[in-house]
């Protein structure tokens, strides 16, 4: 097993990737974002545990109007490969997830999350 944490994580993060390609087709090199939106807003999750920040995403879009944009950053791990599984099962669309590197050798990932533009009766 590996003693850096981070390449621990970047090692989880491709085994689920290969799992899950249909999931990140958006990040194939062929691909490009044709509209990015900006945000309409932003929450900051990184250090929250699961599924406290499924709940604290979910409650955020639910107070968004129909169709506005949410960008949440989560830590690389169980969050990233957990959030937006269940945020799609909820009916929202993930537009885009990037990761974001920093100075100190950690990051995080930043996702954009749409609410659906019509409610479901």
């Amino acid at each position: 097993m590996c003693n850096d944490p981070l390449n621990w994580y970047y090692i989880r993060y491709i085994r689920y990737r290969i799992r899950c390609r249909t999931s990140f087709s958006y990040m194939n090199s062929t691909s490009k974002i044709e509209n990015p939106q900006s945000p309409d807003a932003q929450l900051d999750l990184r250090g929250t545990p699961c599924p406290i920040n499924f709940v604290r995403t979910k409650l955020r879009l639910e107070q968004m109007p129909p169709g506005a944009i949410l960008e949440v950053w989560l830590d690389a791990g169980e969050p990233i490969e957990q959030v937006p599984d269940s945020l799609k099962m909820e009916g929202y669309q993930i537009l885009e997830t990037q990761f974001v590197a920093s100075e100190d050798n950690s990051g995080f990932f930043a996702m954009k999350v749409q609410r659906p533009k019509q409610e479901a009766a």
